[in-house]
């Protein structure tokens, strides 16, 4: 498959992979959280590990079970599940970066806590200046302001 993959990181769904999988021996995979990961495939249960390497995120996806079981029982290590995915087509997400569609900064160890999702985006469009700061404010629906 040609393109770009991702998960969507700030939108747990207030779940745990017992509630999605509650016939299979999970062991330490019970409480991990469960996250809307992006628009497709979302009738998929697709589990990720987190690590930080120095200054960036290793992430690892679409681990198998046994594998996520194993992973959560190592501390330096974060595994999420997520039910669906964000997916672009071969160049997609490049011509898009190009155009500045997307706002790119490296991550910091609070991208991965689940106390922060319901404020990050908002947190993140803050920092990069008065006017984005007034984007992150606005109403989903300008009408409605």
């Amino acid at each position: 498959m040609d393109g770009s993959f991702g998960f969507v990181i700030n939108r747990p769904t207030g779940k745990n992979v017992v509630d999605f999988l509650p016939d299979e021996g999970l062991g330490g995979l019970e409480n991990v959280p469960v996250f809307i990961g992006g628009p497709v495939a979302q009738d998929q249960l697709t589990f990720a590990s987190f690590e930080w390497d120095k200054q960036s995120v290793v992430c690892r996806s679409h681990l198998h079970l046994n594998e996520a079981r194993e992973m959560v029982e190592d501390d330096s290590v974060l595994v999420r599940a997520f039910v669906g995915y964000s997916g672009w087509t071969k160049g997609q997400l490049e011509e898009e970066l190009d155009q500045k569609a997307w706002l790119v900064q490296k991550p910091d160890h609070s991208v991965l806590d689940i106390g922060s999702c319901p404020e990050m985006w908002h947190t993140i469009m803050r920092e990069h200046g008065p006017w984005f700061k007034l984007l992150a404010a606005a109403p989903d629906d300008p009408s409605q302001n």
